[in-house]
């Protein structure tokens, strides 16, 4: 089935659409930027890349489709590697894989969502207590 058709038919009803305020949102696997759009559509696109969070808390998992898998295999048409490198190394190969062709036009949506991932992923620094001014403050 075309990319095309396949948009049609669940563009406006799908188990993943979210619909707040006016706003249509999706939570499927492969869309970057969990919108209701075909551009970002990990459903209806013949080539989709995903990164979410490594299951081991470090690092990213890339995922992309393949082309050529029949349509009842689906865990076979996904391939996954995961980057754990840091975030220059991460952010080379995903803008290295988007740029030799396979869908160039995520690349910057794949780069803000590699970035977004793994600064989640730091742990959050103790601010340090602020000494007080004055002679109140010091009096202890």
């Amino acid at each position: 089935m075309s990319a095309d058709l396949t948009w049609l038919l669940i563009k406006n009803n799908n188990s993943f659409l979210i619909k707040r305020s006016g706003v249509q949102f999706s939570s499927e696997a492969g869309n970057l930027l969990n919108k209701n759009s075909f551009k970002f559509s990990g459903l209806a696109n013949n080539k989709t890349v995903g990164i979410e969070a490594a299951a081991s808390g470090r690092g990213v998992v890339l995922s992309t489709k393949k082309s050529g898998v029949p349509a009842y295999k689906p865990a076979k048409a996904i391939n996954k590697v995961t980057l754990s490198k840091g975030i220059r190394k991460s952010a080379r190969s995903v803008a290295g894989l988007t740029r030799a062709g396979y869908r160039a036009d995520l690349r910057k949506a794949a780069l803000a969502r590699v970035a977004a991932v793994l600064a989640s992923q730091k742990p959050v620094k103790a601010a340090p207590k602020k000494a007080g001014k004055g002679i109140r403050a010091n009096k202890n």
